[in-house]
C-alpha cells in the first residue's frame, strides 16, 4: 500500500504567515512516514513560531529513536501555559505510519481526527495520558490497524469552529460538520486524492464564515492509503549499447505510466522495437515540443527539459505557457512511486559551451530531482543507471 499525504492550509485573515505548521517526512528505507500538524497559540509569527518549534522537535525526537508516545510525553510536560489565556502555547497531532497499515497517533489539544474506512467513520478506542507538570492537560494515543482505502483526516480548530456565531452555526461547524461535508464528498468521488480531499476540507471551512474570510488559521491533513500510481522515465542511452533491445523492452512493457526524456533515448526504443515517434514541429516557449510514440504517455527532449522541469518543482510554475517541462512536472506530481531509468553513456550534446551555462549533466540533474521529489513532494523515488 501506498501512503498518499498532503496538507492544505489557509492564513487567518490580515495575517501574513501561517499560525499553523504541517511536517511530514518519508523513509525510503523502512517505508515508514512520519506526520506533525500544530496549531501555535493565537496567529501570525507569534503562533508559527510556536506552531514550527512543536513540530520540528516532535520529528526530531522520533528521528532520533524516540518512540511516538514518550516524544510527545515529553513535549506536552514541556509546553508552557500563556499566562494571560491559561492555555498552551502550541497543540498537536502526530501520526506514525508504515505501509503495511499500522498506524500509532497521538493527539494533544487538537480537535480528534476523522478515521473513514470504506464510506463510515470508525471511532477506534485509545488510551489517555495525563500530564504529569499540568492539570488539565492530556493526550489521547490510538494504535489503528487501516486497510487499503482508508483515510485519516487531521485538522486544525479553525476547521471545526469556522462560522462559529453565526446564525446558522452557533457553535462552528464542528466535528459532526466535518464528517458530514467529508462522506458527502468521498461518496461522490470516492478515489479523491489527499491533496484535493485537504482542499477541500479548507475550502469548506472558509464558505462557512458569513463573510468567507478564515477567522483563524485552519489547516487540514490527509492521510489516505491506497495503491501506488507508478512512473517509469527513461532518459540517456544505455552504457553497453548491445544492451538497447533489452532495456527498450524493459521500459515499453512496464505497467507503470511510462515518460521518454530525450531525442536519442527516444529514437533508441523506436529502433529496438519498430514503434514510430512523431515529432511535433512546433514548440512552446524556448523548449522542444513533446512527441508521440504509441505506448508512451510523454516524450519530451532531454537536458533543456529536465532542468527546466527542475526549476519548476523547486520554484514553482510560473510562465504563462504550458510547454514540455509543465507536462513532465505534472507527469511526475500525478504519480506516487517515480523510478528513473538513466542511461550512462555521455552525450557529447551536453559539453557544448553554447549551452547555457546553469545546464548540468544527466546524473546530477536527476539526482537533484530525485531529492526534491522526495523531501518537498513526498515521493517515493528510484533512480538506476542503466
Amino acid at each position: 500500500m501506498f501512503i498518499d499525504i498532503d496538507c492544505a492550509q489557509e492564513k487567518k485573515y490580515n495575517q501574513n504567515t501561517y499560525g499553523d505548521y504541517f511536517l511530514s517526512k518519508r523513509y525510503p528505507q523502512s517505508g515508514d512516514l512520519i506526520a506533525v500538524l500544530s496549531d501555535g497559540l493565537g496567529s501570525g509569527i507569534k503562533a508559527n513560531i510556536l506552531a514550527t518549534m512543536t513540530a520540528t522537535m516532535l520529528l526530531k525526537f522520533v528521528e532520533a529513536g524516540a518512540d511516538i508516545k514518550t516524544a510527545c510525553e515529553v513535549i506536552m510536560n514541556s509546553l508552557p501555559v500563556c499566562k494571560v489565556r491559561k492555555i498552551s502555547y502550541s497543540t498537536f497531532s502526530v501520526a506514525h505510519c508504515s505501509e503495511d497499515g499500522e498506524v500509532r497517533i497521538v493527539e494533544e489539544g487538537n480537535p480528534n481526527f476523522v478515521y473513514i474506512s470504506g464510506n463510515n467513520v470508525v471511532e477506534p478506542p485509545y488510551t489517555v495520558i495525563d500530564s504529569d507538570t499540568f492539570t488539565n492537560r492530556h493526550m489521547r494515543v490510538y494504535k489503528l490497524q487501516l486497510k487499503l482505502g482508508d483515510r485519516l483526516i487531521f485538522c486544525s480548530d479553525g476547521v471545526t469552529q469556522a462560522g462559529l456565531g453565526s446564525p446558522e452555526l452557533k457553535l462552528g461547524l464542528r466535528r459532526s460538520g466535518l464528517i458530514r461535508f467529508l462522506l458527502e464528498k468521498i461518496n461522490d468521488t470516492p478515489d479523491i486524492s489527499s491533496s484535493e480531499l485537504a482542499k477541500f476540507v479548507v475550502r469548506v471551512a472558509l464558505n462557512t464564515e458569513a463573510d468567507r474570510k478564515a477567522k483563524d488559521d485552519t489547516s487540514c491533513c490527509v492521510i489516505y492509503y491506497r495503491e501506488p500510481r507508478r512512473a517509469l522515465i527513461f532518459t540517456g542511452p544505455p552504457y553497453h549499447q548491445e544492451k538497447d533491445n533489452e532495456y527498450a523492452h524493459e521500459f515499453y512493457n512496464s505497467d507503470a505510466k511510462k515518460a521518454i526524456c530525450g531525442g536519442t533515448t527516444a529514437n533508441l526504443i523506436s529502433r529496438e522495437l519498430n514503434i514510430p515517434v512523431y515529432n511535433n514541429v512546433r514548440s512552446v516557449g524556448k523548449l522542444p515540443a513533446v512527441s508521440q510514440m504509441e505506448g508512451v504517455d510523454l516524450v519530451t527532449e532531454g537536458i533543456l527539459t529536465l532542468t527546466k522541469t527542475y526549476e519548476y518543482l523547486e520554484n514553482g510554475f510560473n510562465d504563462k505557457e504550458k510547454n514540455a517541462a509543465y507536462d513532465l512536472m505534472q507527469f511526475l506530481l500525478s504519480s506516487d512511486c517515480i523510478e528513473f531509468m538513466v542511461g550512462a553513456k555521455l552525450n557529447q550534446a551536453h559539453y557544448d559551451p553554447n549551452l547555457p551555462i546553469e545546464i548540468e549533466i544527466r546524473k546530477n540533474i536527476i539526482k537533484k530531482m530525485a531529492k526534491i521529489l522526495e523531501n518537498k513532494y513526498i515521493k517515493k523515488v528510484t533512480v538506476r543507471y542503466i
